[in-house]
């Protein structure tokens, strides 16, 4: 029965379930589980531009944000704090979630280049936000797309091919390897004989 025939939730378990889907990891097939659960709302909000500030990435950023978002925001006590602890679904943006990553990414690697001429601000900086430190292996999967999830998992995948010059001294040693091995016979009749 071809895929369209099936509900889109269905199809999508079903598509998660093959091929290079199957090999994600589990972490990452989780969240899209909480994504396909919520209902979709829609409503026109009060847009303004902003520009927010990151202290982990050190960086300002020119955001169209509803009021609820400041209040959000506030609320956290700060940008960093608003990306780092709203769940996916809520914060409901490629943007944000990519932000999110980056941030997790800085904070599991402690990257130097934040604050390079300041070590104790930066020491600082990372302490304050050492309960979202995650391994970097799995900050590299947060917020990606299933797209990218599958191009990330097949270039994970994805061997380099090999030279053909190693394989030809490869396949050298081991003649040679298998020469060696059978000429101790012989030198040792030649041996005997004299």
């Amino acid at each position: 029965m071809p895929l369209h025939k099936f509900p889109v939730g269905l199809w999508k378990r079903l598509r998660l379930r093959e091929g290079i889907c199957s090999r994600l990891p589990q972490h990452y097939l989780r969240s899209l589980e909480e994504l396909s659960k919520r209902v979709k709302k829609v409503w026109k909000p009060q847009l303004f531009q902003r520009e927010l500030y990151s202290e982990i990435l050190d960086r300002k950023f020119t955001v169209t944000v509803t009021r609820r978002t400041l209040d959000l925001i506030d609320e956290a006590y700060g940008f960093d704090f608003y990306i780092l602890k709203t769940p996916k679904e809520d914060l409901c943006s490629k943007f944000g979630m990519d932000l999110k990553r980056g941030m997790l990414l800085r904070l599991a690697r402690q990257d130097p280049q934040l604050h390079p001429e300041d070590p104790k601000k930066r020491a600082t900086i990372y302490d304050k936000y050492k309960e979202f430190v995650i391994p970097e292996a799995e900050a590299e999967w947060v917020g990606l797309t299933l797209d990218e999830a599958v191009e990330k998992q097949r270039l994970l995948e994805e061997k380099a091919p090999t030279p053909l010059f190693k394989v030809y001294v490869e396949e050298l040693i081991e003649r040679l390897r298998q020469q060696a091995l059978a000429e101790p016979a012989v030198v040792q009749k030649k041996a005997g004989r004299t």
